[in-house]
C-alpha cells in the first residue's frame, strides 16, 4: 500500500524490529516519495523490514522497491558480524512476514544475494539508494562506490551508521567528504543524506566542511559505546545518551 501520509506508514512499522528510529524514518520516506517512474529504490541491507516497509509505503506507483540482503545472519548489528545460518533464516523469513503484514509485499523485490553480487540483479536508474549494510569499511566503502554510480544525477543517497560506525565514517572521508558529485544534504542522528549533483571547487570545499563538522558527533557515539560495553551508563548518559539502547 502507498501510505499518503508518513504517520500510516508509522503505524505499519511499529513493532518491526530494526534500528531505524522514528525520526530517520521520516528522513528515508521524503527522500522515497520524491522518486518518479521508471527510476528505482534500491535498499542494501534489509535485517527484518523495516525501512523496506518504510520506503514501499511511500514508493509511487510505478516505482518498483528492490531490498537486497543475503539473509546470512551475519553484519546484522552490533557484536553480530559473523554469518549465522539459522539466525540468517530467522530474518529472512521475518522479513517476509513483516512485509506481508504491512501489506507492501507485492510492492518489493528481494535480491536475496550480498551486495557486489547483486548488482546485475537491478536494470535502469536508481532515483535513491539507501546503504545500511555491512558498515566496515571494506564493503561500506565498496557499497558507496558501486552502487552510488548507479544512482542518477538528481538523485538520492542516503546512509545509515554515517559519522556513527568507524567503517562507515572512514568510506565517508574517503568517497564523500570532497566528492565532485556528491552534496552532502544533512542528517538525522546517523543518518545522513546525499544529492547526486555536480560540484565546483568552493562548492566541494564547503561540503567537506559541513561533513567534517559531524565528526564531533562520531567521536562522541564511540565513547558512548565504549561506555556502555564497559557498563558504565552514568557516563554514556554523561555524554548525552539518554536511552539504554545501541547509540543510532
Amino acid at each position: 500500500m502507498v501510505a499518503a501520509e508518513f504517520g500510516s506508514a508509522l503505524e505499519l512499522v511499529d513493532g518491526v524490529e530494526g534500528w531505524l528510529t522514528d525520526a530517520q524514518a521520516r528522513r528515508l520516506w521524503d527522500a522515497a516519495r520524491r522518486v518518479r517512474a521508471p527510476a528505482k529504490i534500491v535498499e542494501i541491507g534489509s535485517f527484518r523490514g523495516r525501512s523496506a516497509i518504510v520506503l514501499a509505503s511511500a514508493a509511487q506507483d510505478g516505482v518498483e522497491v528492490v531490498a537486497i540482503d543475503p539473509h546470512a545472519g551475519g553484519d546484522r548489528g552490533p557484536r553480530e558480524i559473523a554469518p549465522e545460518a539459522r539466525r540468517g533464516e530467522e530474518d529472512f523469513h521475518a522479513f517476509h512476514a513483516n512485509l506481508e503484514r504491512a501489506g507492501v509485499a507485492g510492492r518489493v523485490r528481494h535480491v536475496r544475494a550480498p551486495s557486489q553480487a547483486a548488482l546485475g540483479a537491478v536494470d535502469g536508474a536508481v532515483g535513491m539508494l539507501y546503504v545500511d549494510a555491512a558498515h566496515r569499511y571494506q564493503p561500506a566503502r565498496a557499497d558507496l562506490e558501486a552502487w552510488g554510480a548507479r544512482v542518477m544525477p538528481g538523485g538520492s543517497m542516503l546512509v545509515h551508521d554515517a559519522f556513527n560506525a568507524v567503517g562507515v565514517t572512514l568510506a565517508q572521508m574517503r568517497l564523500l567528504f570532497v566528492s565532485r558529485r556528491w552534496r552532502y544534504v544533512g542528517r538525522t542522528g546517523s543518518l545522513a543524506e546525499y544529492r547526486g549533483e555536480g560540484l565546483t571547487a568552493p562548492r566541494r570545499m564547503a561540503n567537506a566542511l559541513r561533513q567534517a563538522a559531524s565528526l564531533s558527533y562520531c567521536v562522541r557515539s564511540q565513547l558512548i559505546k565504549l561506555a556502555l560495553l564497559a557498563r558504565l551508563p552514568s557516563a554514556a548518559r554523561l555524554l548525552g545518551h539518554r536511552s539504554g539502547s545501541w547509540p543510532y
